[in-house]
C-alpha cells in the first residue's frame, strides 16, 4: 500500500465495494523459498469478513495449509502512466496512478465436500453479471465428468483481518492540474483501463 495518506482516504465500505465487482486477485502466502502466488477468482462477502476460493490441487500453496496462514489478496483496478508535462505546471516527476485493494487474514481449507458450494457460489456470482444470459449452472454437466473435475480443485476460505486500499488518482495537486493530466491520461494508453482511471481523476477532488 502506497504510504502517502492522501491515497488512503477511501472508506472500508467502498475498498470492500471494489474488491467485490473485480473478485479477481492475487493470492499470496510466504513460504520457506520465497513468496507464493496464485491468480485466483473469489467471492468476498458483504460485510467483508469472509473470502470463498478454490485452487487446482496441484497448486503448491495447498501444502502450506495443513494449518491456518497468513495471507493477502492483492486486487488490482486500472492504472496509467502520468507525464509530469501533463500538469501544465513547472517542477513535477514522472508517476503512476492506479487502484489496489489488499484483503489480509487468514486462509485455511474448508472441508472437501464443500467444493460444490463454493463453486456454485463463485459462478452465480459472476453468471448473475451477465443478465439476460441464462446463468451458467452445474447442471448442464454430465455428473460423471462434473464429479471428476471436482475432484480437482480443492476449497479454501479466508477469514478477513483487515481491507486496505490505495487510490492513487492526483488527489494531491490542485483540481486544475489533475484536470489537465486525467485528460491527457484518457487518451494516451500508456497503462491498463486508463479511460477508467481519468473518470476517477476527475472526481478525485478533495
Amino acid at each position: 500500500m502506497h504510504p502517502n495518506q492522501h491515497f488512503r482516504k477511501e472508506t472500508d465500505k467502498h475498498n470492500i465495494a471494489f474488491a467485490k465487482e473485480r473478485a479477481f486477485g492475487t493470492l499470496a502466502i510466504n513460504a520457506a523459498t520465497g513468496p507464493l502466488l496464485s491468480h485466483i477468482p473469489f467471492v468476498l462477502s458483504e460485510n467483508g469478513k469472509n473470502v470463498e476460493l478454490h485452487l487446482i490441487r496441484s497448486n503448491p500453496i495447498l501444502k502450506l495449509l495443513s494449518e491456518p496462514l497468513n495471507a493477502v489478496i492483492s486486487v488490482l483496478g486500472g492504472d496509467a502512466y502520468v507525464s509530469p508535462d501533463w500538469y501544465g505546471v513547472d517542477d513535477q516527476v514522472p508517476t503512476w496512478n492506479y487502484v489496489a485493494v489488499h484483503i489480509r487474514g487468514r486462509v485455511s481449507l474448508l472441508p472437501q465436500d464443500e467444493i460444490h458450494e463454493v463453486l456454485n457460489r463463485l459462478s452465480q456470482s459472476m453468471e448473475q453479471r451477465l443478465l439476460p444470459k441464462t446463468p451458467w449452472t452445474s447442471d448442464k454437466m454430465d455428473e460423471e465428468i462434473y464429479q471428476k473435475m471436482l475432484r480437482q480443485i480443492v476449497p479454501v476460505k479466508m477469514d478477513v483481518g483487515e481491507i486496505n486500499g490505495t487510490w492513487k488518482l492526483s488527489q494531491n495537486k490542485p483540481d486544475a492540474v489533475r484536470l489537465a493530466a486525467a485528460d491527457a491520461v484518457e487518451t494516451s494508453n500508456l497503462g491498463s483501463e486508463t479511460n477508467w482511471v481519468s473518470d476517477l481523476m476527475r472526481e478525485a477532488g478533495e
